[in-house]
C-alpha cells in the first residue's frame, strides 16, 4: 500500500508542478497515453486533458478475438469524437498482431500461466509488452510524458504497472532526455467511479472480461460455462 500512496503523492506533485509552469506561460507538455478501451480511458482523458496535449496509443494485441479488439477500438474512436475533453486528442493505432502477445507471455513453455487469475505473472508480462511498445513510440516521437490508463481498473495491479513504468523510464530516458513516466493510480480518488458515470452518460460498451482469451475463459468458467476452453487461433 505504501507504493500506491507514494505514486498518488508523486502524481499530485507532478501535476501541480505542470500547472504552475502553464500558469507561467509555458505550453502544455505532450503526453502519450496508452489506452485499452473507451470506458477505461474516459476519466483519465478528462483528468489529464487539463494539463497535457494528449495523444492516445491503442496498442493491445492481447485482446481476443480480433473482432473484440476492433469493437473496442471503434468504440474508442466514437467516444473521443463526441467527448468534449477529447476533441483535441489524437489517436494512434498500430497494426494488430496477436502473435506479439503470445510470444511475450510465453504460455507455450509455461502453460500454467493460462489459468492464473489476474494481477499475476501473465498479466505483468502483458503490461510490460504494451507499455514498452508505447514507450518506444513516445521516445521516437519526442513526447514529454507517457503513462497508461490501465491502472484505472480495479482488476489491474497499479503498483506493478508503476514499477514497470519506472524501469522503462530508466531504459529510455537517457541523461535527462526522453519521456518521463507519470506515476498514477487512476482508480483512486473516485477515478473508477467516474469512468462508470461517463460510460453510462455516453452509453459506452463495457466488456465483461479484460481482453485476452485466458481472461475470457476464466469469466466463462466462473459464470457456469463449464471447463471447456476457447483456444486462440494463431
Amino acid at each position: 500500500m505504501s507504493t500506491i500512496r507514494s505514486s498518488i503523492q508523486q502524481f499530485d506533485e507532478e501535476i501541480q508542478h505542470i500547472r504552475q509552469e502553464i500558469a507561467a506561460g509555458r505550453p502544455k507538455p505532450t503526453m502519450l497515453l496508452h489506452v485499452c478501451c473507451g470506458p477505461c480511458s474516459s476519466a483519465v482523458i478528462e483528468q489529464l486533458s487539463e494539463v497535457f496535449q494528449i495523444t492516445l496509443y491503442y496498442y493491445n494485441p492481447n485482446i481476443y478475438p480480433q473482432a473484440e479488439y476492433e469493437r473496442r477500438r471503434d468504440e474508442l474512436k466514437a467516444f473521443i469524437s463526441s467527448f468534449p475533453p477529447a476533441l483535441e486528442v489524437s489517436l494512434v493505432v498500430p497494426p494488430y498482431d496477436s502473435s506479439e502477445y503470445y510470444k511475450a507471455i510465453d504460455v507455450e513453455h509455461e502453460p500454467e500461466l493460462k489459468t492464473q487469475p489476474e494481477k499475476q505473472e501473465r498479466c505483468r508480462r502483458c503490461y510490460l509488452l504494451r507499455m514498452e511498445k508505447a514507450y518506444q513510440y513516445a521516445t521516437d516521437h519526442n513526447f514529454d510524458y507517457i503513462t497508461t490508463a490501465l491502472s484505472i481498473s480495479p482488476h489491474k495491479d497499479s503498483a506493478a504497472i508503476n514499477v514497470l513504468g519506472i524501469q522503462l523510464q530508466k531504459k529510455y530516458r537517457i541523461e535527462g532526455y526522453g519521456p518521463r513516466f507519470l506515476l498514477a493510480d487512476f482508480k483512486k480518488k473516485n477515478g473508477f467511479k467516474r469512468s462508470l458515470e461517463l460510460s453510462r452518460e455516453f452509453d459506452l460498451y463495457r466488456q465483461d472480461y479484460c481482453g485476452c482469451v485466458y481472461s475470457m475463459n476464466c469469466i466463462s468458467q466462473n459464470n457456469g460455462g463449464g471447463s471447456g476452453e476457447v483456444s486462440p487461433q494463431n
